[in-house]
């Protein structure tokens, strides 16, 4: 039976379909061209109402939204695919910060992308960017001091935590930015990009940000 992802390139689909890649499952991509706006097409809005990817749907037939939701919902079908560890210390904390990231990191894309949305007056908007960023920077920092593993979050590996963590952490233009604050992340992103399962996953999505090229 095969899974269909519903995504686009560098979009939040890349975790899932790392974490499809690093269980061996079967899946297929259906392409949602994000810069022709067709994730506000009506015939995509019957796969998720909310318009946005990535979604997933399950063989049974059933759709899954939601990145960190269908990655826990992966490790849950696919326990040998070990995504999480059996360790309860130690999967307490990858489901802590992968729903820190989840919840206090990725919202603050959107308005990083698109500040007009979010701001009163269009004069406003960029000083509003400037602002996220900033509080963008300080959550990441956060993370940064909690990784524990070298080079994964949790010492005792890699988890699915590792994935998105390492998609996420490429957004908002940070790019000059994070190398030097951020060298555990930079660090765990290498290691994920260069894992046997999703090396290829990564390459499709990221071709300039190849292992070596993190430093």
């Amino acid at each position: 039976m095969t899974y269909i992802l519903y995504g686009h390139r560098r979009s939040g689909s890349l975790a899932v379909e790392m974490a499809l890649a690093e269980i061996g499952a079967d899946y297929q991509v259906r392409d949602v061209d994000l810069e022709a706006d067709a994730q506000r097409d009506d015939r995509y809005a019957l796969v998720n109402p909310q318009r946005k990817v990535p979604a997933l749907v399950a063989p049974s037939g059933e759709t899954l939204t939601e990145s960190a939701a269908i990655l826990l919902t992966l490790d849950q079908r696919h326990p040998e695919g070990e995504l999480l560890p059996k360790d309860t210390a130690e999967r307490a904390q990858a489901l802590r910060w992968l729903l820190f990231v989840a919840t206090e990191i990725y919202p603050l894309v959107e308005i990083n992308d698109y500040p007009e949305r979010f701001s009163p007056t269009p004069e406003t908007a960029m000083a509003l960017r400037e602002v996220v960023r900033s509080i963008w920077r300080e959550r990441w920092l956060l993370v940064e001091r909690e990784i524990a593993g070298n080079p994964y979050l949790l010492s005792s590996g890699f988890c699915l935590t590792d994935l998105y963590i390492a998609v996420v952490s490429r957004w908002a233009q940070q790019d000059s930015w994070r190398p030097e604050n951020l060298p555990r992340v930079e660090e765990l992103t290498a290691a994920v990009a260069a894992r046997s399962a999703t090396a290829p996953v990564w390459s499709r999505h990221r071709p300039e940000a190849t292992p070596g090229r993190f430093g």
